[in-house]
């Protein structure tokens, strides 16, 4: 089985950034077919655009953009692609990365499927400073990572204790047409408002409301990021109220408009 070594990803890398135990990747992918291999670290990878299926020995992952993985070191997987352009976003982390911060891997074995927007949105945040790459983009990336894993932990330690309403609720809101009210939300789970907004903080990591907006600003993103579509688009597409609704949202959570952050991860 093949090795990649350090900094090593399939295809065609648009950008490599060199961070203190960290290597960042912005890549193309241009094999059809990737048979089974590992990686000498552990890494992120965020896909931006395309499609891809990946399975391992435990899972199979059929990933659209907004996809988010967590690969151990020892993780072995193979991979495939259709016949459209597909970009990934890796973040590799060496082993001494860990070791500083006192986060073991082993709480973190094999590959996990991030769903969460909140972690989706620090992932975000680490690909606009892998951009910009001043003498700050180091900290914030270290700072984000932490609260990564951090959150990970969290939920993996809460997920024996979740009660029924939570991973309905979980598969309730990743469907995009729906009623996102609380009055809506608590019917269908048949709990008091009061109760899911008090708790749902709990699980999910932030309130209701910032959650949602955070789907919304998480599939704007990888629009944006492909340069594809105009604002307007954007807008439509990730269900925002009109394009000041859009701006302000995304201003509010990334202290840049859409525009400018744009031109600045360009």
């Amino acid at each position: 089985m093949h090795k990649l070594k350090k900094g090593e990803f399939y295809g065609t890398h648009y950008q490599k950034s060199t961070f203190e135990n960290i290597i960042i990747t912005d890549t193309e992918y241009t094999h059809s077919k990737v048979d089974w291999h590992y990686h000498e670290n552990a890494y992120f990878t965020y896909l931006l655009q395309g499609k891809l299926f990946e399975s391992n020995k435990k899972e199979s992952y059929y990933l659209k953009p907004g996809s988010l993985l967590f690969h151990n070191w020892q993780d072995a997987h193979y991979n495939i692609k259709p016949d459209e352009f597909t970009r990934g976003f890796h973040i590799e982390l060496y082993e001494n990365w860990f070791s500083n911060y006192d986060i073991k891997t082993v709480d973190f074995e094999g590959s996990i499927n991030l769903k969460s927007p909140v972690i989706k949105n620090s992932i975000n945040k680490i690909f606009i400073e892998s951009k910009i790459n001043d003498h700050y983009s180091n900290l914030s990336i270290d700072t984000s990572l932490v609260n990564i894993f951090n959150s990970v932990n969290k939920t993996n330690h809460r997920s024996s204790k979740k009660p029924i309403w939570v991973k309905k609720l979980q598969e309730l809101i990743l469907e995009e047409e729906m009623d996102y009210s609380l009055k809506n939300l608590s019917s269908i789970l048949e709990i008091h408002p009061i109760h899911l907004s008090r708790e749902f903080s709990r699980y999910f990591g932030t309130n209701l409301g910032n959650y949602i907006r955070l789907l919304k600003l998480n599939k704007a993103f990888c629009l944006l990021t492909s340069k594809k579509f105009s604002m307007t688009e954007i807008c439509y597409e990730c269900g925002f109220y009109d394009q000041s609704h859009f701006v302000s949202s995304f201003k509010s959570v990334y202290n840049s408009t859409p525009s400018k952050l744009l031109k600045q991860i360009s």
